[in-house]
């Protein structure tokens, strides 16, 4: 009987284990919930615990939103925070308790200055301190921050888009105010014109900066000392055949085991105007790709494996990536990504091999708006897009893919109309939900009908919209299409009453 027991204990065990790496190889996004948002688009997001609360930091044009999170994903909308200048747009957000106390710092882009923020038990903010540019710093268009925190005192990193770019540290004092250390100016070696992305490693007792310069097109390894000084180790630039760093933008990093990494992303510069802002108009495309490098002994970065972008992944302009889950020396990482409008999951595993997991078409594109948080074990991507008629931030599940077979998507939408509302209006509001398929070809079939029930159940609600999506990825861009938005806002006014629901059914 004990031979039994045993071998069935085994047998459990190796079915967990065979479990486990199927749902690791096999991971996707599943939206959990989408709010407004105050600001006029989301261009950066972070979230923060807080004595077992869960913050989520919206920002943008104008102020940052300010959401508590659950662990199923579901935001609650808590109070709003204006920016210096009432502009901003807020960047490169980071939170970090100092000597006890938890603060926001935020890059106010256009305010050409930091702004510190003490974060009240409720998760709202108090600013207690602003930092502006100097002729010795460089703060203008500040976008990248990065808390570095050392044995006695933290400093913030800072790095942005100015004409005379570099990289600037400060000491924060326990009040949250800024002092200045070092700056180092930009020049011909390193590359810190257009930092976008930053990534600290901690080896050995010494602690490393990385930097990736978009406009120069490469990345940047720096020693950070415990007075917050630093210096530069070495420098990688692009090339036109085996490396991706044109545009180079979100910098992130993981240890597995022995081994140490820095993962760099980019939006190419063939994503933008030659006539706008970028410098160099002299670039080749080859493509596009995620790059790993491997620090060695003395923190230096090399180049160590590239995943390329393929018909099978989304990964053009990726503009920010999160360490989603480490385990088991592999991690899970989530790439977002502007033009491809997609959140890519990769896999990370020791060796510094990438792997493509599943991807989600959000229906928006990205720009430096996702955060990966986790709540026990749950792990959580927020996402939010630039698009300034959007206006929403968005939770999402990682979890094992479900298999959906050969199922379709019914989304139900029953609408009751307000008294006020003339026929005419209502006449166009069916038109313009029936033009919907037109507008958005990832919409199956529309089917809709007035209430003709008998049984006085329907509680007021007079007419039923039926849409059919083939999968996932039709519904996000259907959710956050310009053309449903654009639905929501002119009938929203006449709308009494909706109620929504979604179901998979065979076809």
């Amino acid at each position: 009987m004990k031979i039994i027991k045993i071998s069935v204990a085994f047998i459990s065990l190796l079915i967990f284990q065979i479990s486990w790496s199927q749902s690791t190889d096999d991971v996707m996004p599943y939206l959990q919930d989408f709010k407004s948002i105050s600001a006029n688009n989301t261009v950066t997001i972070t979230s923060y615990e807080k004595e077992g609360a869960h913050y989520v930091y919206a920002g943008g044009f104008g102020g940052i939103d300010i959401f508590s999170l659950d662990k199923e994903g579901k935001l609650m909308p808590i109070g709003a925070q204006e920016l210096y200048k009432q502009d901003g747009p807020a960047r490169g957000m980071v939170a970090g308790s100092i000597k006890g106390t938890d603060f926001l710092f935020v890059a106010n882009k256009y305010g050409n200055a930091i702004e510190t923020f003490k974060i009240l038990d409720n998760g709202t903010l108090e600013q207690v301190s602003l930092t502006k540019d100097t002729d010795k710093t460089h703060l203008g268009i500040a976008i990248t921050l990065q808390l570095v925190h050392m044995q006695q005192s933290s400093y913030l990193f800072i790095g942005g888009l100015e004409e005379t770019p570099g990289l600037s540290s400060f000491k924060i004092q326990p009040d949250g105010k800024l002092t200045h250390v070092q700056s180092m100016a930009d020049d011909d070696k390193i590359f810190t014109d257009g930092i976008i992305g930053m990534y600290t490693h901690k080896i050995k007792g010494k602690t490393f900066l990385y930097t990736g310069g978009f406009q120069d097109n490469g990345v940047s390894s720096f020693r950070v000392y415990e007075n917050g000084s630093f210096k530069n180790i070495n420098n990688i630039g692009d090339n036109t055949t085996d490396r991706y760093l044109t545009g180079a933008y979100p910098v992130t990093g993981v240890n597995l085991g022995e081994n140490y990494y820095v993962i760099v992303g980019h939006r190419h510069h063939k994503y933008y105007e030659r006539n706008g802002f970028i410098k160099n108009t002299d670039f080749v495309y080859h493509g596009d790709g995620v790059s790993v490098f491997k620090i060695n002994r003395k923190g230096a970065l090399v180049p160590h494996f590239v995943l390329k972008d393929d018909v099978n992944t989304k990964l053009q302009g990726q503009t920010r990536i999160e360490v989603v889950s480490v385990k088991d020396k592999e991690a899970v990482l989530a790439v977002g990504t502007r033009d491809d409008a997609s959140i890519q999951l990769i896999k990370l595993d020791e060796n510094g091999t990438l792997k493509p997991l599943n991807y989600l078409e959000t229906g928006f594109s990205i720009y430096y708006g996702l955060r990966s948080h986790q709540i026990e074990d749950v792990n959580l991507l927020i996402a939010g897009s630039n698009r300034f008629d959007l206006k929403k931030v968005a939770t999402y599940k990682v979890l094992p893919k479900i298999d959906r077979g050969e199922k379709v998507l019914r989304h139900i939408v029953n609408l009751k109309y307000k008294e006020e509302a003339s026929k005419s209006q209502i006449d166009e509001a069916v038109t313009v939900f029936e033009n919907l398929k037109n507008e958005i070809p990832e919409i199956e079939k529309i089917e809709w009908g007035v209430n003709d029930s008998k049984e006085g159940a329907s509680k007021g609600l007079t007419h039923t919209f039926i849409l059919t999506f083939k999968d996932d990825h039709a519904r996000e861009i259907y959710l956050f299409h310009e053309a449903h938005i654009a639905l929501v806002n002119k009938i929203g006014p006449i709308i009494a009453d909706v109620l929504v629901m979604d179901y998979w059914t065979e076809e």
